[in-house]
């Protein structure tokens, strides 16, 4: 499935499958930023829970975040974006919502407010789940919408970003973008404003 739009107009410029459901692994974290720059202060403190920092599939993408480290929301941004830290965002759907759960029905109640008709998200990683699925048209409205904002776009076009230390952890914690299509590499594309690749197994 795959879908380019007009992002003034929302013009479905290109299409295939377009309605077709998959599985959005990580660019699950498009809404999952979104929904964290629109209801908090960057400069808040997130504090990492035991459920947070385990609640991940073994080998997935991470921050070395422990239990009981702290980090501001700006700085667990980037490492949502950029790091694709499956614990941060579980610490950051945590901070908003209280819980998880609760920021999964943030997720699918923004979602529906955008026209999205095809997705019900039940995490704010995109780890596998048989219950978290979206099409390209709707990721296409959220992420119309997530451009937007210029905190995002601050977010996804930062080539490096530099974590000084934590409350636990001295060493720097270095996060480096991974998108292709935005950074140097051979499938760099002119003109690409960066944003956020996943995969599953």
């Amino acid at each position: 499935g795959g879908i380019v739009i007009d992002a003034d107009t929302g013009t479905v410029i290109y299409g295939k499958n377009i309605h077709q459901t998959y599985f959005p692994a990580s660019i699950t974290k498009i809404l999952t930023a979104l929904l964290v720059i629109e209801n908090c202060d960057l400069d808040e403190t997130v504090t990492f829970s035991q459920n947070a920092v385990y609640n991940v599939e073994s080998g997935s993408s991470n921050m070395s975040m422990e239990t009981g480290d702290q980090l501001s929301v700006r700085d667990c941004l980037y490492g949502l974006m950029l790091q694709s830290a499956n614990e941060v965002a579980n610490a950051l759907a945590e901070h908003v919502a209280g819980s998880m759960e609760e920021f999964a029905v943030m997720m699918n109640e923004k979602a529906a407010s955008l026209g999205c008709v095809d997705s019900n998200f039940a995490n704010p990683s995109g780890l596998n789940n048989p219950d978290h699925y979206t099409s390209a048209y709707d990721m296409a409205l959220i992420a119309r919408l997530a451009y937007t904002n210029d905190k995002f776009q601050s977010l996804i076009q930062e080539p490096v970003y530099v974590i000084e230390k934590t409350n636990k952890k001295e060493e720097p914690i270095e996060l480096i973008q991974q998108h292709k299509m935005y950074m140097d590499s051979e499938y760099t594309y002119e003109g690409c404003k960066g944003g956020k690749t996943g995969f599953t197994s």
